[in-house]
């Protein structure tokens, strides 16, 4: 294990641009590895209902039956789910709601947003950094006891480590809120597991858990903004208090209620299953690349890969038409890292070639 501190508070140098994210990465003419949302175009029993809320948009969103919906999915009661614009407003709920935390800590590295969204509501972020040469695992007792906001990625952004459910239940407890960030739970897949290996989406007896989920990846609605909190209904009651009204369209909400069906959760696993193989491919022709490594073992639709002088490769990579996540904006990591989105196993071959001439040259 690493000998680091627990809790490293933020540097005084310069600091990673916790505002950046894939889709800067992404130009005209560039063939996307940088954004984690598959590209896919939706099911039509997900367009179809989409579709048929653009007649009745005079009327103001109603969540009930969509509320109602997600909740029977996780086998939770409707007052313990709140559906928001996408898995980031649930960040802000959080940060605006929580105000009364004393030590907020952030487990990096992991998604920016969490952090951000604490920052700009005037919290003072503490980080756990895991090592990466002890593959990013989470051990619980680097958390520090009096932590009372404590927030972690399952599986992690942009780590691709898939935490076994009983380390991250291990940082429940009375007094203190858990949220667990579960956007890229429905793309894991574990053998003799039929549903989301490591999730605590139905967990009702963690004290302060909140976890997070999104449906813009594996169905491609970044840009209807669908996602909801699973916790405890006075939990969630404060969330909704600082909740814009409305906040989640008629639209989305027809997209929230057709990804809880049994259709689309027996989609979503086929989906899984394939992006598994695809990620078994990913991984197999980087170990072909002298001085590449993926640490841990992948478990996501994306692979983290330390690669010396990443950076220069990452911008000589997008002169050659591919983009590619830079590492550097995600505490913990620096320069020398990069994430790479798992695709269809053409578009990986092109790549790892077109990576080996960019290595060499």
């Amino acid at each position: 294990m690493s000998d680091q501190p627990s809790a490293i508070a933020p540097p005084t140098g310069a600091e990673p641009d916790l505002a950046h994210h894939g889709d800067a990465e992404v130009g005209d003419g560039l063939i996307d590895l940088a954004v984690n949302v598959r590209q896919a175009r939706p099911p039509d029993w997900l367009t179809g209902p989409i579709a048929a809320t653009l007649t009745d948009l005079a009327r103001y969103p109603d969540a009930t039956s969509a509320r109602a919906a997600v909740a029977a999915r996780h086998r939770r009661h409707p007052n313990e789910v709140l559906l928001t614009a996408g898995a980031a407003e649930g960040f802000v709920l959080i940060a605006q709601a929580l105000r009364g935390v004393r030590r907020p800590v952030v487990v990096h590295p992991q998604f920016t947003e969490p952090e951000a969204a604490l920052r700009a509501a005037g919290h003072p972020v503490e980080r756990v950094l895991l090592d990466p040469a002890d593959d990013f695992r989470l051990d619980p007792s680097r958390v520090p006891a009096d932590a009372d906001l404590v927030m972690i990625g399952n599986p992690t952004n942009p780590t691709s480590v898939l935490h076994p459910a009983q380390t991250v239940a291990a940082l429940a407890r009375p007094g203190r809120v858990l949220v667990v960030d579960e956007a890229f739970a429905d793309t894991t897949l574990a053998p003799g597991h039929s549903g989301e290996p490591e999730s605590l989406a139905e967990r009702r007896d963690l004290p302060g858990l909140l976890v997070l989920r999104s449906l813009t990846k594996t169905w491609g609605l970044a840009g209807l903004r669908i996602g909801y909190l699973l916790g405890a209904a006075e939990l969630l009651t404060r969330l909704a208090a600082v909740q814009p009204l409305w906040a989640v369209s008629t639209p989305a909400l027809a997209a929230a209620s057709a990804c809880a069906t049994d259709v689309a959760v027996q989609a979503e696993r086929a989906i899984a299953a394939d992006l598994a193989a695809d990620r078994d491919h990913l991984v197999a022709r980087l170990a072909d690349l002298p001085g590449v490594r993926v640490v841990g073992r992948p478990a996501s639709a994306f692979v983290l890969l330390h690669l010396p002088g990443a950076n220069l490769i990452r911008a000589a990579l997008r002169e050659r038409g591919w983009a590619v996540r830079r590492g550097d904006t995600f505490p913990g990591l620096g320069p020398d890292w990069l994430r790479v989105a798992v695709r269809d196993r053409n578009t990986t071959d092109a790549f790892i070639e077109v990576l080996r001439e960019t290595m060499e040259a």
